[in-house]
């Protein structure tokens, strides 16, 4: 590392590296070390972004592309990542003007192309996104990265075409080069399913009936009104914290691990929640402390405020939320489970161990299944105070049920709550459901029964959800 702390190049090549193992601040950290060196080091700030950009910091990848194009103005990737950025943020014109730019420097740049067949599917050209995509993805012959996201592109814009058919293969070569691609990494890991089935199993181990809810102490730093927002990926998540996030006074957070100190202590070892049911209120209290430090950290001042902490998979978590924050409202998020499988299928998410079990249906079922059957025990033998909020009941009856949302979780309605779109383009919206977000209220209803043939084999699995939330 001596000899690299004086080397720009070898600290960026380190920082790819790091990048690319989910090391995000050893990526920063060598990248600051080479500016140090040469401010004006255009690799340096290009990896920069690309870490930030992975983190889903894309303000700040933005401000280090931007740096780049101000140093050398024909840097195709620095263009294609303001491209991927305006993409998602629903900004076309600038969206627009980086890709052209990156591809006139760069005419197989798949970022840039991704960016702009994104923004041709939005804007009702799928056929325009079908004819940029199916000619870059014939010539990738190996699973690769920008080959499974250029696929699941060609897989929306097939949608939107009404062709079922390519649409399903262009999903399956998405999500088969994703599995080739990161299952080394997972090799040796407890899948995302085994793991809710063994947390599953070890809430049948907690015993409530010693809680002192009473003598837990709250922190100088936690929110007067606490809201966990969770259920299952493509459930409405992201929509319900961005119509929370428009009521004055209350602060969202999405997706980041608050939960990591508990994580670590009682989910990953073992007889971990037996553990945690029998210590004290002072035993239990570092571990508040911990989560309300985490959600500082991530820069959400919520002292005396209102705070929702939302993550689709935080359902995994129920039982150190019950133990932990006895004051707490849970919103469970419901859709056709049909609809979420199929939707968690044919999606690009980000790099995870949950992300792996969305590569084929059978597997995504599976985990569904696992999901819901862990959360339904904790509600049953937990002292959770919980709202089943149904996505199809709230997309056609939103004043109603946003009422009866802050009528459950102690936060305030108002008209404002409507205006959750212009409250998604201000924040920025970091997961998969950014683009349906910013588009207002959206009915994603029935949107598996174009494939009901490919779903078919998993039925058995979901028929008892779909009769159980009513959807039959």
């Amino acid at each position: 590392m001596n000899q690299a702390a004086r080397d720009p190049f070898t600290l960026v090549q380190m920082a790819g590296e790091f990048r690319l193992q989910g090391r995000l601040r050893d990526a920063l950290l060598h990248c600051d070390a080479a500016l140090q060196i040469d401010p004006r080091y255009v690799p340096a700030w290009l990896e920069r972004g690309f870490a930030f950009a992975s983190g889903g910091s894309m303000a700040s990848a933005s401000e280090c592309y931007r740096q780049v194009v101000a140093l050398e103005p024909g840097n195709a990737d620095a263009h294609a990542g303001l491209a991927s950025i305006a993409a998602r943020d629903g900004d076309s014109a600038e969206g627009r003007a980086h890709a052209l730019a990156a591809l006139s420097a760069d005419p197989g740049n798949p970022i840039a192309a991704a960016a702009l067949a994104t923004m041709d599917i939005e804007s009702g050209a799928p056929e325009a996104a079908r004819a940029l995509v199916e000619p870059l993805l014939a010539a990738m012959g190996e699973p690769d990265n920008n080959r499974a996201m250029l696929a699941g592109l060609l897989g929306d814009a097939c949608t939107k075409l009404g062709d079922a058919e390519a649409a399903y293969a262009a999903y399956t070569l998405s999500k088969s080069d994703f599995a080739a691609i990161f299952a080394p990494h997972f090799a040796n890991r407890e899948s995302a399913t085994a793991m809710v089935q063994r947390i599953h199993a070890g809430i049948a181990a907690m015993d409530p009936a010693g809680w002192q809810p009473a003598k837990a102490v709250r922190p100088a730093n936690a929110a007067a009104t606490h809201v966990f927002l969770l259920g299952y990926p493509r459930s409405g998540n992201t929509l319900v914290e961005n119509i929370l996030a428009s009521i004055p006074g209350v602060t969202a957070l999405e997706e980041r691990p608050t939960l990591q100190a508990a994580d670590m202590e009682f989910l990953l070892g073992e007889n971990g929640l037996a553990r945690l049911s029998g210590m004290t209120e002072a035993q239990v209290d570092p571990f508040r402390q911990a989560y309300w430090d985490k959600v500082a950290a991530a820069g959400a001042e919520v002292a005396n405020q209102g705070f929702v902490d939302m993550d689709p998979l935080k359902g995994l978590r129920l039982p150190l939320i019950a133990r932990l924050f006895p004051d707490a409202r849970v919103l469970i998020m419901r859709r056709d489970p049909r609809d979420v499988v199929w939707s968690c299928f044919h999606t690009n998410f980000a790099l995870t161990n949950a992300a792996m079990e969305f590569t084929t249906l059978e597997r995504t079922a599976r985990h569904y299944d696992a999901t819901m059957r862990l959360i339904e025990t904790a509600r049953e033998h937990l002292p959770i105070r919980t709202l089943e909020v149904d996505y199809h009941r709230l997309v056609r009856d939103f004043d109603a049920v946003t009422r009866e949302i802050c009528a459950f979780t102690g936060l305030k309605w108002s008209e404002s709550l409507s205006r959750f779109d212009r409250t998604a383009r201000e924040r920025g919206v970091a997961t998969a459901s950014a683009g349906q977000v910013r588009r207002g209220l959206y009915d994603g209803t029935r949107q598996w029964e174009p494939y009901a043939a490919y779903l078919e084999p998993v039925m058995p699995i979901l028929q008892p959800w779909i009769e159980k939330f009513g959807y039959a």
